[in-house]
């Protein structure tokens, strides 16, 4: 035994103290143990309650990455090569930074997370409300809803504030399906004066393209859409060959370079990002996420939120730890821990809730080419994707139950491996790592827990993953997050919907599914079911879910913190035969045997032309598109006033009396 840094350190300590600072871990007890002695690992066993740990920073990581070549695969087209440049990575003496400790007496918490307290130098918001940006804008925004419905409903009086309905639209995810059939059902809401009822629209991965688009202009949903709709069509028309000539491989490997210069980790998903931004657009855009906030400056267009998951890079599915991330113009967060940045900070490196070293913000190609990230999947969720869900979300049911969602589970000193172990341990990595995983800096780093954060009703909502009694184990030990396409748990971008801080009335669900109108709404209703957040009870009849309507109504009267869902599948059901909607008076445009192939549209799974590999549409086949969303959402008109209807009703039925 011996004395360092005031502590008694003895030799077992000593030789886990040397593999940390050769960047290892010691891996005591089955769990990854940073910064510990012995002493509190025994304390650990012993009381497993307040469980707290430390980031697994190396405190002398000062090192220079050399020259080397990276492979990285294109999956459109071929594999070709980039060079990495040299980079010195400037570190930081860790140790002069105070232990974490809790909040001060008297100090009340809002977050799950706890922090040393010098709440001057935070540079993360701890907290589950939504920040004062968006607060603000709601207030802004409340006005031009309720004008908006005090017309469309024809209302002889005006809205009180406490009477303004909630409203959200929400798109799923689809490639240049969603992103086209999008720009059809919002114009078609702008055309019967419904979008500035509108107060949220959330995306995932191929709906977040169009929103992108939309959202460089501050004005876009106060003027006529035909314009962005042209230019759609253009980028959607066009050959995509260009996107793998020498000159812009050239510019994608230079671009490349400067991030890693700059201190941006490589992956092959900014790869991606580039090629994406190419494949929909004709020159580079330096429009970025927190440059929306001009768009929101007054109220005048709904707030966007955009949904990618995150996940681990090595040894878990998405089902066994998959965890919401949220951006909007004005934070990014993970809301299962009440932890947010502002936009312009992510992608900086973060330590303690400091920001220790600041990058500049990323071109907004860079966060599209997250939340449509398909390449960070592991082989089991690539099967899952390949393949019926039913059976992953059925298993996924029966973990769920067999958690203990009451209480920290106890550590348990696992047995050494013997030879089967290790050969099962073989094959789940290799089934579970991720080749092209994605990594950004992690904001949560260094982060620890409070004594009860298992118990937080926050935590506890969106509590389920294999790992959420393992705090140790949990994202803020991380040093990267790994983000990737939502819908390899589910495809919707709801969540950010149902946190309870935001209230909202009525989800006006926009699904771009082609392997069923209603699977990915059911998967997330059972989701909800598990986790107890409030959500309409998802039960078409066999009739309905045999022959899908354009519009399907969801609520639940006995539940009234439940929104209602109004739910546009992508079908084609009376489009077939009519030309145009028809209205309270008349009947639609009945189509002419000259016009019949033109209602024709496959939606097939197997050979629809907007299946999501698809980068190139015909033009007939983008008219088509855009067309059958924009009449499916028209056609339904007396369902929207009725659903905004009683949105209003439930506002007013909530007044205190």
């Amino acid at each position: 035994m011996r004395m360092e840094n005031g502590n008694m350190v003895g030799g077992a300590e000593r030789a886990g103290m040397a593999r940390e600072k050769r960047g290892g871990h010691c891996d005591l007890l089955g769990r990854r143990c940073y910064g510990r002695t012995l002493n509190d690992l025994h304390r650990v066993i012993a009381d497993p309650g307040p469980l707290s740990w430390e980031s697994g920073f190396s405190p002398r990581r000062d090192g220079i990455i050399g020259p080397s070549f990276l492979p990285l695969p294109c999956i459109f087209f071929f594999f070709f090569f980039l060079r990495q440049v040299s980079i010195a990575q400037a570190g930081v003496q860790w140790h002069d930074i105070v232990l974490l400790q809790p909040p001060p007496p008297g100090f009340k918490s809002f977050s799950c997370l706890s922090w040393d307290y010098r709440p001057k130098e935070l540079a993360v918001r701890l907290g589950f409300e939504p920040c004062a940006e968006e607060q603000a804008f709601l207030s802004k925004r409340k006005q031009v809803v309720a004008a908006a419905l005090k017309q469309a409903l024809q209302l002889d009086e005006d809205l009180q504030e406490d009477e303004i309905p909630v409203v959200a639209v929400m798109a799923t995810g689809g490639g240049i399906r969603a992103m086209t059939s999008l720009y059809g059902q919002l114009a078609a809401l702008k055309e019967l004066g419904l979008l500035d009822c509108v107060s949220y629209i959330t995306g995932a991965s191929g709906s977040t393209w169009a929103l992108a688009n939309l959202y460089e202009d501050p004005e876009w949903s106060q003027k006529d859409l035909v314009g962005p709709t042209e230019l759609l069509k253009t980028q959607v028309t066009k050959s995509k060959l260009g996107v793998l000539a020498p000159s812009q491989l050239q510019r994608y490997r230079q671009e490349l370079v400067e991030r890693a210069c700059l201190g941006y980790p490589s992956c092959f998903t900014n790869l991606w990002a580039l090629i994406n931004e190419a494949l929909l657009h004709d020159e580079p855009h330096d429009h970025k996420l927190s440059d929306q906030r001009e768009a929101l400056s007054h109220g005048q267009n709904p707030l966007p939120i955009y949904c990618a998951l995150n996940t681990k890079g090595q040894s878990l599915t998405t089902f066994e730890f998959g965890e919401w991330c949220e951006f909007t113009p004005y934070e990014v967060g993970l809301p299962k821990y009440g932890a947010f940045i502002p936009s312009e900070l992510f992608g900086s490196e973060f330590f303690m809730g400091r920001l220790m070293k600041r990058l500049p913000e990323s071109r907004i190609c860079f966060l599209e080419g997250i939340w449509s990230n398909l390449y960070a999947a592991n082989l089991q969720d690539s099967l899952y994707w390949a393949s019926e869900p039913s059976q992953f979300w059925d298993r996924w049911a029966r973990n769920q139950a067999s958690l203990d969602k009451e209480q920290v589970p106890l550590l348990k000193v696992e047995e050494p491996p013997s030879t089967t172990s290790r050969i099962a341990e073989f094959f789940t990595d290799l089934l579970t790592r991720r080749p092209l995983a994605q990594a950004t800096h992690n904001f949560l780093r260094g982060l620890c827990f409070h004594r009860d954060y298992f118990q937080h009703p926050h935590f506890s909502t969106w509590k389920a993953t294999t790992l959420d009694g393992l705090p140790n184990q949990l994202t803020p030990a991380e040093p990267h997050l790994c983000l990737l396409d939502v819908g390899y748990l589910i495809n919707t971008s709801c969540p950010p919907l149902l946190q309870p801080t935001r209230d909202v009335d009525l989800i006006l669900s926009l699904d771009y599914n082609l392997h069923g109108a209603f699977q990915q709404l059911q998967l997330l209703d059972q989701f909800c079911q598990k986790q107890g957040i409030p959500f309409p009870p998802i039960s078409p009849s066999p009739e309905e879910q045999l022959r899908p309507r354009e519009c399907h109504a969801f609520s639940d009267p006995t539940n009234p913190r439940a929104p209602a869902v109004l739910h546009f599948p992508l079908v084609s059901d009376s489009f077939r035969e009519y030309s145009a909607p028809g209205s309270t008076f008349s009947t639609g445009v009945r189509r002419t045997p000259e016009e019949a192939a033109s209602g024709e549209v496959n939606l097939s799974s197997s050979d629809s032309p907007y299946h999501y590999t698809k980068v190139t549409y015909s033009q007939q086949d983008v008219d088509k598109l855009l067309r059958l969303t924009h009449y499916n959402v028209c056609n339904n008109q007396e369902q929207l006033l009725e659903a905004l209807r009683q949105a209003v009703q439930r506002r007013q039925q909530r007044r205190p009396q």
